[in-house]
């Protein structure tokens, strides 16, 4: 039985050499932990919880029209927690995929509603320059659809629409005063998880089988080539 979760799929997407290195050999580039980022998220759902425990809409609903609430669930701490999950075990293909998701918000038929948080500081925020620009965008599309399937999987129905409360940080402010605010925007995604079971499947073979050869639009791949490159030419250079 294979574990996987939802950021693996995402990274199976982009390069299924680092995917197989990073679960196959727990070979992972060095990263840093987005501590203000987890900051806003644990805010905004605190935020969440208040009107969840109300039954009331959180205010940023009725500013834009969204006829729903918070989602109230006896696993929803469990399906936020990013150790455990909303997940979806197959004994016949021998995967247990899952993510932790951001919040959820229920309308009045029932259906289900995925909502992820995000924060950033940009002079302008226009989500439709980035979409167009940056694949990591296109990526947060997948992280909607993708928790959307496991939802299905739990027998819960899905609203086909998805949101990004996105929280720009004003980086031009006169004075800091010990205080960071936020220009709120909320992104409205259609959404369709047709394409998710058959992409776990596919990294799930591909952590069952030989190493992919490295990926030619992979940053990672790229830099290992480079220095091996130079170190072929010229060992030192590596090392001043």
């Amino acid at each position: 039985m294979r574990k996987i979760s939802r950021s693996a799929v995402e990274q199976h997407l982009n390069c299924q050499r680092c995917f197989y290195l990073s679960y196959n050999h727990k070979i992972r580039p060095p990263s840093l932990p987005f501590t203000l980022n987890s900051a806003v998220d644990n805010l905004c759902k605190n935020e969440f919880d208040h009107y969840r425990a109300k039954a009331e809409p959180h205010p940023m609903f009725i500013e834009h029209g969204i006829d729903a609430v918070p989602f109230a669930h006896e696993k929803m701490d469990e399906w936020r927690n990013n150790f455990k999950g909303i997940r979806h075990i197959n004994e016949e293909a021998g995967y247990n995929f899952g993510g932790a998701v951001d919040d959820i918000w229920e309308k009045p038929n029932g259906d289900l509603i995925v909502i992820d948080v995000k924060s950033t500081s940009k002079n302008v925020f226009d989500w439709e320059d980035t979409y167009s620009k940056w694949e990591y965008a296109k990526g947060y599309r997948r992280q909607l659809e993708m928790y959307q399937w496991l939802l299905e999987k739990n027998g819960f129905n899905v609203a086909p629409e998805g949101y990004l409360v996105y929280y720009n940080g004003k980086k031009h402010e006169p004075m800091f005063n010990q205080q960071l605010t936020f220009d709120l925007h909320l992104v409205k995604l259609e959404c369709d998880n047709s394409w998710v079971e058959e992409a776990v499947l596919n990294a799930k073979a591909t952590l069952d089988g030989d190493m992919p050869k490295p990926s030619k639009s992979c940053e990672n791949c790229n830099y290992l080539r480079k220095r091996w490159e130079v170190s072929q030419k010229d060992p030192n250079k590596l090392v001043e």
